[in-house]
């Protein structure tokens, strides 16, 4: 009989445990009473309108007509999650939370038919959500474009909602399409960082909206769809009801969340990561690694500090990264923090990349 080879060389292999992803960032909900999903399933995903039809949809529900502008866009989306209303007990909060109760990978919602005091609710449900997302809907209310006092736009401006997202538009579902584009765009490749300024949107017929119009809804942190020149059919302004471009939300909750995994990840994977300055660096470049993919989708780009000074960076100071990630040190922590095996406060200033949606152009003519 052989002999063991253990006795001579024994090899352990350990496999560390698998690295979680920030979750995704480029699928949208839509949520109506249509009773094709029942409130058992509350949700399906599917990944084209052949999908829906296959599973029982007839292509006159107002969640496929949502569906329709939704996937129409370019680049497509890859997927799409329907959700269920329970019409009969259910407001559209309760709905919206119990999609997300049942699937947390949509990122981008819209309620098909809600009516304005279901947007106002809605709109707050999902500034305070977690995992963070957005929230997009579309009015026709005349008292938008002329800019009349108590009009939907108004109050969630005055809310200050940044997760909300307003369309004026008299094409149904019109604001599905634009969380289409959001979501079809997102890809997460290098340069892939995109803003809803000036985008065309298939399926939306644009507004015959005067200048005054547009200005009034724009005013309100409005958006909408309309001719400018002689040919080109834009959105127009893609920020969010506190006036914030959707962009820059979208890019910090993807910085947040993969920071936060990365930061997770570190912990996990680690048999210790020790209370010391060496410990710290550990957590420092993974963090790193994660702020380095914003990078590469464009979202972060070096310039120069010109907020509040943090630890040793000071306002003038060059980020030539884009981000800086700074510690306190060990040596400064209050003995109850280090029984408490906490680390350090970690501080993480990043410079965004921006976008220029506004040019003016001198030509000096000389003869």
């Amino acid at each position: 009989m052989a002999q063991s080879l253990d006795d001579i060389v024994k090899v352990n292999v350990t496999v560390s445990p698998q690295a979680q992803s920030a979750g995704s960032f480029d699928i949208g909900l839509i949520v109506g009473k249509s009773a094709v999903i029942s409130t058992q399933d509350r949700v399906k995903i599917y990944t084209s309108l052949a999908s829906m039809k296959s599973d029982g949809w007839t292509g006159e529900e107002p969640e496929y007509k949502a569906a329709a502008l939704y996937f129409s866009q370019s680049p497509t989306p890859s997927k799409l999650v329907v959700g269920r209303w329970d019409g009969t007990g259910e407001t559209a909060v309760d709905a919206v939370d119990a999609c997300r109760a049942a699937n947390n990978d949509w990122y981008g919602c819209y309620v098909v038919n809600a009516t304005p005091e279901e947007i106002e609710e809605v709109a707050a449900a999902v500034e305070a959500m977690k995992p963070e997302s957005t929230f997009f809907y579309t009015t026709n209310d005349e008292a938008v474009k002329n800019g009349t006092p108590g009009n939907i736009m108004e109050a969630l401006k005055g809310a200050g909602y940044k997760r909300t997202f307003g369309m004026f538009s008299t094409t149904e579902h019109a604001a599905a399409a634009v969380m289409g584009y959001a979501m079809g765009a997102n890809t997460g490749g290098a340069n892939s960082a995109y803003t809803l300024a000036y985008k065309s949107l298939v399926g939306v017929t644009p507004e015959p909206l005067s200048t005054t119009e547009v200005q009034k809804i724009l005013a309100l942190n409005g958006n909408a769809y309309t001719h400018y020149g002689t040919n080109y059919k834009l959105l127009v302004q893609g920020t969010m009801a506190n006036g914030v471009p959707f962009d820059e939300v979208l890019n910090l909750d993807m910085l947040t969340a993969e920071i936060q995994i990365g930061a997770v990840n570190a912990l996990v994977r680690a048999a210790k990561i020790p209370q010391t300055e060496d410990g710290m660096s550990l957590l420092i470049n993974a963090i790193e690694e994660q702020c380095e993919k914003s990078v590469v989708r464009g979202a972060i780009a070096p310039g120069v500090w010109k907020a509040s000074p943090v630890l040793t960076l000071q306002r003038g100071d060059t980020l030539s990264k884009g981000y800086l990630v700074l510690a306190e040190s060990i040596a400064s922590q209050t003995q109850e923090d280090r029984e408490a095996r906490k680390a350090p406060p970690i501080y993480v200033p990043v410079k965004m990349a921006g976008a220029i949606e506004h040019v003016v152009i001198n030509v000096t003519v000389n003869r």
